[in-house]
């Protein structure tokens, strides 16, 4: 009896297989995906099933898009960018392929910021949070309870004791290790701490492959951030294993603010279910700013988010777009680089075009397996002139790219697969020669503490030749 029925189990495990074979086949975002889904299921499907379940990656066809549904803040949204429109003599720049990527129009009349490290990051946003006097929206990938964790805490805590509104948002992932007392000291307090009221997706799998890795501060509709840190001591420089924290961020002013905004609803809605689409009385939103007046800098903007929602490749089109509009350079620093295909050929085809091409990662690691995959890309696009530079003073995590003088982003998206097509993301993009010459500022700095990388993957160290050829195989989930 049992051997049969271990025959049976055996059986039904490999017509299971054979299903999400089938449904890797049809659904996967890739080629790539779909041909090591599929094999990977029919050759191991004791090790394969289980995976799948978990981090087989599609579509997420039940996301539901706030912006579609709020309808009277989407039409505000679009008149206020109808009368803003940007002028094109100062734009020069295509903004189709970016406003299709952000599924928003770009609008002028903000103001861009770079707040360069952790103190100048979390200064400028503490200093916010006690300004308040209506709101404050918060969204991290990680909160720790740590020192600058508790700090936070506290700034939110002062905040809803003066009758301010603090809504507070986290990725279950990131912010795996948070205890439960660190929120319930926030509800205790008044703040609203987001959580799942209703399944919109198998819950497992979109909390460990679909992450929020989104980072937002707004406060009162008129000021916002985003970039790269989360809340915790490392971002500060305070762990030596990572040395000097070397990560951006950008203080916002201006319209572009509302469509920060925007995008934290649809992620609180996804969350929760709390939005109400007609934005009446009774919707939890219903007192939020979304007439940020308009900055004197005047620069050109819109916020890009991206991720597994939308219909399309958008935050690798976004790379791809920048890149091909490059005409004299394009430099990108992200801490992590593993492309997929197109972007590549874009970076091969920049630099075989005579476009000055850099790549700035870090020398140090804080996540091995992209750290090692990263090695079996850089020969490919160096020898067709891209040059890689490594930066050695600390562990950099800022995600920003310059394009010739005019276009200009810093964000939450790295260059690579899992923000590509995994992650919820989102860029502050600029077309605007001042933004543009700032971080083109910064990344000078940064080039002057990094070394170009000239040595092929064939002089490296045995883990590093035998090793990224393996890392590669699991770029998809990178």
């Amino acid at each position: 009896m049992w051997v049969m029925m271990g025959s049976v189990a055996v059986a039904a495990l490999y017509l299971v297989s054979v299903l999400f074979a089938f449904r890797a086949a049809a659904t996967a975002r890739t080629a790539q995906g779909s041909v090591g889904w599929v094999v990977f299921l029919l050759a191991l499907p004791f090790a394969a099933v289980p995976a799948y379940l978990f981090l087989g990656h599609h579509r997420l066809r039940g996301y539901i898009i706030s912006r579609r549904e709020a309808r009277q803040v989407v039409e505000a949204l679009r008149d206020f960018a109808a009368r803003n429109a940007p002028d094109p003599e100062r734009t020069r720049v295509n903004l189709a392929p970016f406003e299709y990527c952000a599924n928003m129009p770009a609008i002028s009349g903000n103001g861009a910021e770079l707040l360069i490290d952790g103190a100048a990051a979390f200064d400028a946003m503490f200093a916010a949070i006690d300004a308040a006097h209506s709101y404050v929206l918060v969204q991290f990938y990680i909160i720790r309870n740590d020192a600058l964790g508790r700090a936070f805490q506290d700034r939110l805590i002062a905040a809803a004791a003066r009758g301010v509104r603090v809504r507070v948002m986290t990725d279950a992932v990131g912010s795996f290790g948070l205890p439960s007392r660190y929120f319930a000291r926030l509800r205790a307090a008044g703040v609203d701490v987001a959580h799942r009221k209703r399944s919109r997706a198998p819950r497992f799998r979109f909390q460990i492959n679909y992450r929020n890795h989104r980072k937002s501060l707004i406060v009162d509709g008129e000021t916002g951030f985003t970039g790269g840190f989360n809340v915790g001591d490392e971002y500060m420089g305070r762990k030596p294993a990572y040395g000097a924290w070397r990560d951006t961020h950008v203080r916002l002013r201006g319209p572009v603010v509302s469509q920060l905004q925007l995008i934290f609803l649809e992620d609180w809605h996804w969350i929760t279910g709390d939005a109400n689409g007609d934005m009446t009385d009774a919707s939890p939103f219903a007192d939020l700013n979304w007439n940020a007046p308009p900055d004197r800098a005047d620069a050109t903007g819109l916020i890009v988010a991206t991720g597994p929602g939308d219909e399309t490749e958008t935050g690798g089109l976004l790379f791809f777009s920048a890149i091909a509009a490059a005409k004299k350079r394009v430099w990108i620093a992200s801490p992590y680089f593993v492309p997929d295909t197109d972007i590549v050929s874009a970076l091969r085809h920049a630099a075989l075009r005579g476009v000055d091409v850099r790549l700035l990662v870090p020398e140090r690691s804080d996540h091995w397996m992209p750290w090692l995959a990263a090695w079996a890309y850089f020969d490919g696009i160096t020898e067709a002139g891209v040059r890689v530079f490594r930066y050695t003073s600390g562990f950099m995590h800022q995600k920003a790219f310059v394009v010739d003088d005019t276009i200009a982003a810093v964000g939450t998206t790295n260059l690579d697969n899992r923000s590509f097509r995994l992650n919820f993301e989102a860029m502050a993009l600029f077309f605007d020669a001042d933004f543009a010459g700032r971080v083109d500022a910064m990344l000078r700095a940064d080039l002057e503490n990094s070394y170009q990388m000239t040595a092929g993957i064939a002089e490296q160290s045995p883990f590093v030749r035998y090793g990224a050829p393996v890392a590669r195989l699991f770029s998809p989930l990178l």
